[in-house]
């Protein structure tokens, strides 16, 4: 399904920095109406606020807690766009001390965070349909990376959500959107090392605008997820998007 952002609600988690931010930009240059930014520390959105004014809502939610998550859908009753961008990432390889520890965490956040706000918004994209879900994934949710391995396991687990919540949203006119960038210039790839290869944010922020309006399911915005693109095309055309119109 096609999907335009020229006047539309949205709203963006993480949206105070890094990919969020560039969401929350690309998103008004693109004329959206309204933009809620919801994040953990309202106080660090001034700089956005002082730019967009009214057409900014700045709202607090932690994705680990469902009590915010179900406080925020009860404020966000407008919402057509929600883009479920928070999440984290933690280095670990599969026999590292901690890879519990951090597999647990970013289970948390990337996977269950999904799910959590998924559930919570998922009456309300129907509502005011169409409308539409994008999720950040990452070029790890198809490669694991060895000493990236849980975050690769958190957003895999993410990816096959998305596609379940493709399924069971598209007859409800939501389009699902599944994004995935590869190394992009935010603090996320400083703390992994990817600065030197890292693309800006803004790649993926207007793929992702173009993409809901191409009426896709996958976007690779940059040049490094667009060569995982080139031999995995085949595979999500023929078996992932496919189960899609099977169903």
């Amino acid at each position: 399904m096609n999907f335009d952002v020229q006047d539309k609600i949205a709203l963006v988690t993480g949206a105070n920095r890094g990919i969020g931010k560039s969401i929350v930009e690309s998103l008004f240059a693109h004329g959206a109406a309204k933009v809620y930014a919801a994040v953990r520390n309202t106080d660090s959105l001034s700089e956005l606020v002082s730019k967009y004014g009214n057409k900014l809502a700045p709202v607090y939610v932690d994705i680990t807690k469902v009590e915010t998550i179900t406080k925020l859908a009860e404020t966000a009753q407008d919402v057509q766009l929600l883009v479920n961008n928070a999440g984290i990432l933690r280095s670990a390889n599969p026999l590292s001390d901690h890879v519990e520890e951090s597999l647990n965490q970013e289970l948390a956040v990337n996977t269950y965070g999904l799910i959590r706000v998924a559930r919570a918004f998922a009456p309300i994209l129907e509502k005011n349909s169409p409308s539409a879900l994008v999720q950040l994934n990452s070029v790890a949710s198809i490669k694991n990376f060895t000493d990236f391995t849980t975050y690769s396991a958190s957003k895999a687990a993410t990816y096959s959500i998305t596609q379940g919540l493709r399924d069971v949203l598209k007859p409800k006119g939501v389009s699902v959107l599944s994004v995935h960038p590869g190394p992009i210039a935010t603090d996320m790839a400083d703390d992994a090392g990817f600065r030197e290869v890292a693309e800006p944010a803004s790649v993926v922020s207007e793929a992702i605008v173009s993409a809901l309006k191409a009426g896709d399911f996958h976007v690779f915005p940059d040049s490094v997820a667009r060569d995982i693109q080139g031999v995995y095309q085949s595979f999500a055309t023929n078996v992932i998007e496919a189960e899609a119109v099977d169903n």
